[in-house]
């Protein structure tokens, strides 16, 4: 086992090695910034402002609405919206009740849906009344009892334009009527109910209860259920503001694109937010324009997100128009930080973009490089406070030395109990208190982590493992390359073979072979795409990740 931890050298005297946790429940992080910022906002969504009092008032009405339902503590509860004040209210809520939130994302199909809760077993549903068809159709194929609807007129007219793509329906079905009966039951109706006199007297042990089923994005294979206790998040919440040790609780604004049922919205704008006394300004999808002018207007200084949406505004035709200097600090996640993106992203905001890595299974960050201090591009950085990460060797059965390659393991207090009615799985996972993330990478001499790729995404071809990250970090540095992705396909004479899916900035072209020329410069022969394709756009999640695996598909189907 390995016992040093160089990366501790770096920490700046401001971030603590190790942690000390309060024994709480996540809930009460909303309680008390009630107590501490009563009249403070704590959401602005779309010009319209919640104070921290009016959200936990919500969300005891939510609570004990719940309870009147029959929810039980450990029943789950599915909230199915974008981001959005009732998103806010909802999750809360069901912690209040002593449910458990099972998160879900509102552009699931039917199929999926059906899978993610007749695996969770949830029992009521809260989601936007546009989605009520598909959830009603759960009623008879999972053990779906209640459903709770908030219309798009509920807080304010939500703009069609702007919903529009969260559902992926025609304009003529923008709104659904629905009747309240016993099984079916309006959201505004809840609120309306007076506010009770205090919390439930749910007892919760933070260590042990489940406070999120958080579902995998099925990149993997089926989706899993990820148990996430009170204590994982709200351990990695502490980690959180430990880093950002710059920044003043109470006093800033974290813009909220990141979607809340992705892990790393949930973590680094809701649950990291409401606890630090911030603003959150919501909105309840990714368009470029809509965020610049949010960041002009707004003047938030957090700006957590993904590399696409980083790369999408910084090649905005527009984007000179907008003051983006508000941004003091950016942690990027879901995927791999091209080296150009964090310059050029940190040169329009002046403030800091850095990358950091994490997953469902780790809720979710274990490693971010410094914010203000020592900055390796290219690197996922250091293990955060209280973490322990190393470098294992599935060949020896051990771990590694600095800059040996293997498989990057983690252990912490933010590191899940397990998945979901999967002990094979979890088995496979978590071996003696360590997660085996999938990923390849290694260490370097001062303890900075750097991902190759992960294990599946290894492209073998004629014998050599190639890893599709470092391609793609040569083909961002093109300066017509707007976004791109590598993967491996079917080849009869190499087995694999490397090709490139690249979308170009706008209003620029460059041939196949001049970017052929290009990559063969900076890259040896054998790890060279063989073949490219130009696209408009690559398939991605709703956290705004590539979907490398989908592309794949497409190549091995032709669908």
């Amino acid at each position: 086992m390995p016992t040093e931890k160089p990366w501790l050298r770096h920490y700046p005297e401001q971030i603590p090695h190790e942690l000390q946790f309060e024994d709480q429940t996540l809930h009460s992080i909303l309680q008390q910034s009630a107590q501490q910022f009563s009249e403070k906002t704590a959401i602005h969504f779309l010009g319209k402002k919640r104070s921290y009092r009016q959200v936990y008032e919500d969300a005891l009405k939510m609570a004990d609405y719940l309870l009147s339902l029959g929810i039980q503590k450990g029943d789950r509860v599915s909230i199915m919206l974008p981001n959005c004040p009732q998103a806010v209210i909802a999750y809360y809520g069901v912690l209040f009740s002593g449910g458990i939130v099972v998160q879900t994302n509102p552009l699931y199909t039917e199929r999926e849906l059906e899978h993610l809760l007749h695996d969770s077993g949830a029992t009521t549903i809260i989601t936007l009344d546009m989605l009520y068809p598909a959830a009603y159709k759960m009623k008879a194929l999972t053990k779906i009892r209640h459903i709770i609807a908030t219309s798009i007129k509920d807080y304010l007219p939500f703009p069609k334009n702007l919903l529009y793509p969260i559902v992926q329906k025609k304009e003529n079905q923008m709104s659904v009527e629905i009747n309240e009966n016993e099984t079916t039951h309006l959201f505004r109706t809840i609120m309306k109910r007076p506010v009770p006199s205090g919390p439930p007297g749910i007892e919760i042990d933070p260590a042990h209860d489940i406070a999120v089923l958080q579902y995998t994005g099925g990149t993997t294979g089926t989706p899993k259920g990820v148990m996430l206790s009170h204590r994982n998040i709200l351990a990695n919440m502490e980690m959180c503001a430990a880093w950002f040790y710059q920044l003043n609780k109470g006093d800033e604004k974290v813009l909220g694109i990141v979607p809340f049922f992705h892990v790393y919205g949930m973590t680094a704008v809701l649950n990291f937010t409401i606890k630090q006394g911030y603003e959150m300004i919501l909105l309840p999808r990714f368009d470029a324009r809509t965020a610049l002018k949010t960041i002009d207007k707004e003047k938030p200084t957090i700006f957590p997100g993904a590399p696409t949406i980083y790369i999408a505004l910084l090649n905005h035709p527009d984007l000179h128009q907008y003051d983006l200097s508000s941004i003091k600090s950016c942690l990027s996640g879901s995927a791999a930080l091209p080296v150009e993106v964090k310059q050029q992203f940190e040169k329009v905001t002046g403030g800091r973009l850095v990358e950091g890595y994490g997953m469902s299974e780790t809720s979710p960050v274990t490693h971010a490089n410094f914010i203000w201090d020592l900055n390796k591009a290219g690197s996922i950085g250091c293990p955060w406070p209280g973490t322990d990460a190393a470098i294992y060797s599935e060949e020896t059965g051990g771990f590694l030395e600095p800059y040996e390659h293997g498989e990057i393991a983690v252990k912490g207090p933010q590191v899940m109990k397990g998945y979901w009615n999967n002990a094979e799985e979890t088995a496979q996972s978590l071996r003696d208190g360590w997660f085996f993330t999938g990923d390849i990478g290694y260490m370097d001499k001062d303890g900075f982590f750097y991902i190759v790729d992960r294990k599946k995404d290894v492209i073998i071809a004629g014998g050599y493992n190639i890893y599709p990250r470092e391609i793609e970090e040569v083909l961002y540095e093109h300066e017509a390359v707007q976004e791109a992705v590598v993967a491996g396909i079917p080849d009869e004479y190499r087995g694999e073979t490397v090709k490139a899916f690249v979308v170009l900035k706008d209003h620029v072209t460059i041939t196949e072979k001049e970017l052929d020329e290009y990559a063969r410069s900076r890259l040896a022969p054998y790890k060279v795409p063989k073949v490219y394709e130009f696209r408009d756009e690559l398939p991605k999640t709703a956290v705004g990740k590539i979907l490398r695996r989908a592309l794949v598909q497409e190549e091995k189907t032709g669908v």
